[in-house]
């Protein structure tokens, strides 16, 4: 039996309730797929949405950026937050508008950030992020300097007021409506890498690492 987040009032899904999903390994799959996600929160009396780099280490989410940045200190200093994951998997073309639709994915995180003050754990965060992104990239560059990495703040989010939801499959439309005459189905979407755009101060010679070439699937 699969691990399980327990949905309270605040992430329960209640409209659609079939699409929700609180397994462990549909969140986590999400989140760990999703490019960026949208971090809600509030900063001197401002309301704010800021897309933020992100990876995952069991059930802890964690972001990172500039030390010196008011926003990332905010969320550093137990904000409340909402962080949000979304991947569009298709447009939904029913025979009537109001039954248009998308195929998604998406995870609500709700909590408090705190600062990761633990050297060994901020430097397991920030490589998580990268290789989330680019798995084998961490080990082949530089690794951050004492500055950079003073530089760098990175806060940590426990994972457990979360839940996510999702739609799949075909147009649902009111029954009379499938005797209409035009087109009705599913516009895939995909997020995929274009080519290669080698750094021009690049050293003449230098090869695509392999795991660069499995990423993009060349």
């Amino acid at each position: 039996m699969s691990e399980r987040y327990e949905p309270t009032d605040r992430t329960k899904v209640r409209r659609l309730a079939d699409r929700g999903a609180y397994d462990f390994e549909v969140v986590h799959k999400i989140l760990d797929e999703a490019p960026i996600v949208h971090v809600g929160f509030a900063a001197e009396g401002q309301p704010y949405v800021l897309p933020m780099i992100h990876g995952r280490i069991g059930t802890r989410l964690y972001l990172h950026g500039a030390a010196g940045g008011r926003n990332l200190r905010a969320l550093a200093g137990g904000t409340p937050l909402c962080a949000t994951a979304t991947i569009v998997d298709g447009l939904v073309l029913a025979r009537s508008a109001f039954h248009h639709s998308m195929n998604y994915r998406c995870v609500v995180v709700l909590g408090k950030g705190a600062a990761v003050e633990d050297d060994a754990e901020k430097n397991r965060a920030l490589k998580a992020i990268s290789e989330r992104l680019i798995p084998g990239r961490w080990d082949d560059v530089r690794a951050p300097t004492k500055p950079e990495f003073k530089q760098t703040l990175v806060v940590s989010l426990d994972l457990k007021e979360c839940s996510a939801k999702l739609r799949v499959g075909p147009p649902k439309d009111d029954e009379p409506d499938y005797a209409l005459g035009m087109w009705a189905g599913v516009a895939p979407m995909h997020t995929a890498f274009g080519e290669l755009v080698p750094d021009p101060r690049l050293k003449p010679g230098t090869p695509v690492p392999a795991y660069l070439k499995k990423k993009i699937g060349r």
